[in-house]
């Protein structure tokens, strides 16, 4: 299970990356610019769209634009999410139809995020991989297991605690993200999280 901690390059991530191969980096049109890719680190890409507030509009021209520049730079994501409406299910249906050829034309798998009220005979089946988001916790992982057993590629956004990471593992999820564990912990404490947890949880199939 890969974990993707935004574009943080931090010594222990490196330190994690190289002795378990498990970390990447979620990028995103705000981030990709202030970001020097490396072969060895996988990378995947989210729109921004979770971090637009109320009364804004998310950017589609920046997201575009980041597609060029990525395609440009021959970048090889792991998956490109198609820009969603965080917690609006037709709206983010809508959207995938709408932005999802921009993304395969490109050669690159296409990730759909799912939220609160959608089932899995919704999915539209171009879908690569399904993004576990919505604005809810709660619903994220009581939801987990129904779409775990019916998409072999799950990705789940905001796993933040070591009792998550372990879940996802149980459940077969693909990769996380979570941006907790470097912006509000000590360097020292989720570099130890992080080793018990590939530690403990590694198997032969890793």
């Amino acid at each position: 299970m890969i974990i993707y901690l935004g574009n943080h390059s931090s010594l222990e991530f490196g330190y994690l990356q190289g002795k378990y191969g498990n970390m990447g980096w979620l990028l995103s049109p705000k981030s990709l610019p202030k970001t020097k890719l490396r072969s060895f680190i996988p990378v995947a890409f989210d729109n921004d769209a979770y971090s637009v507030k109320e009364g804004e509009q998310w950017n589609e021209d920046t997201w575009l634009k980041m597609l060029d520049k990525m395609e440009k730079d021959k970048v090889k994501p792991e998956w490109v999410l198609v820009p969603d409406v965080v917690g609006d299910k037709r709206a983010t249906l809508a959207n995938f139809f709408l932005y999802r050829e921009a993304i395969s034309r490109r050669g690159w798998p296409v990730a759909m995020s799912v939220c609160e009220g959608m089932k899995p005979q919704e999915i539209p089946s171009t879908v690569d991989i399904i993004f576990v988001g919505g604005k809810s916790s709660k619903w994220k992982f009581e939801s987990l297991p129904m779409w775990t057993q019916a998409f072999p590629r799950v990705h789940v956004g905001r796993v933040n605690s070591l009792e998550k990471l372990k879940l996802c593992k149980e459940l077969g999820v693909e990769s996380v993200d979570g941006t907790h564990w470097f912006r509000f912990r000590k360097p020292e404490e989720y570099l130890q999280d992080f080793i018990n947890f590939f530690e403990n949880g590694r198997d032969q199939n890793d």
